[in-house]
């Protein structure tokens, strides 16, 4: 009868901590995920400032959330602070070096603020990391085209298309950017 006793007393142990560690979980659980996925709702509805703050929260309590600086500088971004924007996905790449869409991001707000080389470096990284990434060899063309350099331009624009033969905003590009070499 006592070792019946002592396997029920330690079956009764086992469930009352697995019931200690559940509810341990639930009411510390890590509430910068909540706030991360408040804000990227209202990023969804165009909600920009709102989701600037929920991504706020999110990173006071988890300081290295990778995920929750880069949805922020996206939405920086959105508004036009580029700047602001910069710096968030700055933070991002050093927490993550291997975050491609940090230097994708980063590469576009160069690229709205006319820093074509600093953009070229960003998607020429991106391209590194993730050689399928068409959209980074279609925006690194067009800073080549801003800048003048048609041919690098034009080849990029062609690489887009080899990865992804219906993208029609690559060969519109491409015409043009070819036209433009031809007739200035």
């Amino acid at each position: 009868m006592r070792a019946q006793n002592k396997k029920i007393f330690q079956r009764v142990l086992l469930t009352t901590a697995m019931v200690v560690v559940y509810l341990l979980f639930i009411v510390c659980r890590d509430k910068s995920v909540d706030h991360f996925k408040r804000g990227t709702a209202l990023v969804k509805k165009g909600e920009h400032d709102q989701a600037i703050l929920c991504f706020d929260k999110a990173i006071k309590i988890k300081p290295r959330f990778a995920e929750a600086y880069c949805n922020r500088g996206a939405s920086y971004e959105k508004k036009g602070e580029y700047d602001r924007a910069i710096s968030d996905f700055n933070k991002v790449i050093e927490i993550n070096p291997w975050f491609t869409v940090a230097y994708y991001n980063r590469g576009n707000a160069y690229g709205a603020k006319g820093e074509y080389n600093r953009a070229i470096l960003d998607y020429t990284k991106v391209i590194e990391i993730n050689p399928w990434f068409t959209v980074a060899y279609y925006n690194r063309g067009n800073a080549y085209g801003a800048k003048g350099e048609y041919n690098r331009a034009i080849l990029d624009y062609t690489k887009a298309i080899e990865i992804d033969p219906k993208y029609a905003m690559a060969y519109y590009n491409r015409v043009t950017v070819w036209v433009r070499s031809i007739f200035g």
